[in-house]
């Protein structure tokens, strides 16, 4: 009998335009010539190849949701498939541009002067650039507002203070957008990464996202001009406001570290013969790869109805945190299934199982934990705020 690919079932390719299936695939098309020869010595060694940046700037990917400034100006559910693609190959290479365009050149882009767009975004956007965001303190995740960095006035000037850490591009970034608090609530700062007083140090011996680069960012009496701060944010509005394009290319991002996951079980599967069988025909192992299409397909038509919502100007930030809870633990339920049937071999780096495993272990906890978004959505619910 004939076979079709999980993604296939419901037959849902006319749901997406002529413009975001051409994307898909060239995203598509670059993970594979690009991202999956390498990414197991990658992940192996706890390093990436940088140049990965400049060729996703080439293709258009960086801050590709963005209107003008060089980027693409492509719509949400474009840059949710070219997020799917990039993870199906790697979390770390899908965080590596989700931090560049949703974090650290949407803050600018929603937040900066114009004399900020016109310096930073054009060359971030090509990937001559790269930047990194700065709101996690090693005490202060979930509760960004406690943020022990600190930024006062020195006349005309500033001086900031303080550490932040699990930074995605941190240690390889050109500017940083650091959240500090100050006498006017938290506000941004672009942070150019040879101005004194900064360092990023890499964060080592991880156990997930090894083919990413994490680093704590110190500041000491880091003096910067007026005109590094971002004008147009204050409070936390500004950085909940990217982490929530975040957010929302992670909702499409994991379902691609699934369906790799998924092809390779299935492909693993009738090519193993257990008992003079292929595995493939038992009932049991038929079973679970049923149930996996189907929280797979479940997950990418939320992403898609999110995506539409987003493009439509409606999209609220609890309906993000649906996405996020809902996709990133189906993804790791999948991972961790998938990994059971290939058994032994499904721990190797020969086979991306056990990597999207451990990778998703991470995407549960960065842009806000799976608690956190249970009490998003509690408190739509109930109208009560369970936070505290």
């Amino acid at each position: 009998m004939s076979r079709m690919a999980p993604l296939e079932l419901l037959g849902i390719d006319h749901l997406l335009g002529e413009e975001e299936r051409d994307i898909q695939a060239t995203v598509r098309d670059f993970v594979e010539q690009r991202v999956k020869p390498n990414i197991a010595d990658w992940y192996e060694h706890g390093d990436l190849d940088l140049g990965l940046m400049r060729e996703a700037g080439a293709l258009g990917l960086l801050g590709m949701h963005l209107q003008g400034y060089g980027c693409a100006g492509a719509n949400a559910v474009s840059y949710g498939l070219a997020c799917l693609e990039l993870e199906a190959g790697d979390s770390g290479v899908r965080s590596m541009v989700s931090v560049q365009g949703s974090l650290a050149m949407f803050a600018i882009w929603k937040f900066g002067s114009e004399e900020q767009k016109t310096t930073w975004l054009p060359p971030m956007a090509t990937g001559e650039a790269i930047g990194c965001f700065g709101l996690t303190e090693a005490d202060f995740g979930s509760n960004p507002a406690g943020m022990r960095t600190r930024a006062k006035r020195d006349g005309e000037d500033w001086v900031l203070n303080g550490t932040k850490m699990w930074i995605t591009n941190g240690s390889v970034a050109d500017l940083a957008i650091v959240w500090a608090q100050t006498d006017e609530g938290i506000r941004g700062f672009i942070v150019p990464a040879d101005t004194p007083g900064f360092s990023a140090p890499k964060i080592t011996k991880k156990l997930s996202l090894r083919a990413s680069v994490t680093s704590e960012l110190v500041l000491e009496n880091v003096h910067l001009p007026d005109d590094a701060v971002l004008p147009e944010a204050t409070g936390l509005r500004g950085p909940l406001s990217c982490l929530n394009e975040a957010r929302f290319g992670i909702v499409f991002g994991v379902l691609g570290a699934a369906r790799d996951c998924l092809e390779t079980a299935i492909d693993y599967a009738i090519s193993r013969e257990v008992f003079d069988r292929p595995l493939a025909s038992r009932q049991l192992t038929q079973a679970k790869l049923a149930d996996m299409t189907l929280e797979l397909q479940k997950g990418f038509l939320l992403a898609l109805h999110l995506g539409r919502l987003k493009d439509d100007h409606r999209l609220a930030p609890q309906q993000v945190s649906l996405g996020k809870l809902n996709n990133v633990r189906e993804a790791l339920a999948i991972a961790r299934e998938c990994r059971s049937i290939l058994g032994a071999s499904g721990i190797t780096l020969e086979y991306p199982v056990l990597r999207h495993a451990n990778n998703l272990e991470s995407v549960l906890t960065y842009e806000g934990t799976s608690e956190v978004h249970q009490l998003v959505i509690g408190q739509a619910l109930t109208g009560e705020n369970a936070f505290t």
